[in-house]
């Protein structure tokens, strides 16, 4: 039985340990898309690094953008325009894992923005798209703690 116990409260100890975070975020910084401007992909059409003059913080992480007005865009509809599985690799997570991103790795799909780990992941990523987001949507809750997936 003491056994037991032990084995359950390391169990609990590395669950909690390697939880997903909701948000992608740099260790320094606590930056979402190490620093891009999230709305920048739907407005400009290419990534852009933010500034710390427009940040603002959302779900835990701090967004950068690279003008007033892409800031004030994120605020009133930050779902619009956050990545899809926090920031997190797309291939990863149809893998059932998480992978950091490249932020010169993404793709807009459906009005939707995704990320990838680099080029040659996301060329796996884009030859398989529509298969591979729906498994990553089926995949993403089941990365998350229990309490962040419940609140989507």
């Amino acid at each position: 039985m003491k056994s037991r116990i032990i084995a359950l409260i390391f169990l609990t100890f590395l669950t909690a340990a390697f939880a997903v975070e909701p948000v992608n975020k740099t260790l320094i910084g606590g930056l979402a898309i190490k620093g891009y401007d999230t709305v920048a992909y739907f407005t400009d059409g290419k990534p852009v690094e933010g500034s710390k003059e427009f940040e603002t913080t959302w779900d835990g992480a701090t967004w950068r953008f690279s003008s007033e007005a892409n800031l004030e865009s994120f605020e009133s509809d930050p779902e619009k325009y956050a990545p899809q599985y926090g920031g997190y690799c797309a291939w990863a997570v149809s893998q059932g894992t998480t992978a950091n991103i490249d932020p010169k790795s993404w793709t807009i799909v459906d009005g939707k923005l995704y990320l990838n780990y680099n080029e040659k992941i996301q060329k796996k990523w884009s030859s398989n798209r529509s298969a591979l987001i729906k498994k990553a949507d089926e995949e993403w809750g089941k990365l998350l703690p229990k309490s962040a997936a419940g609140s989507e």
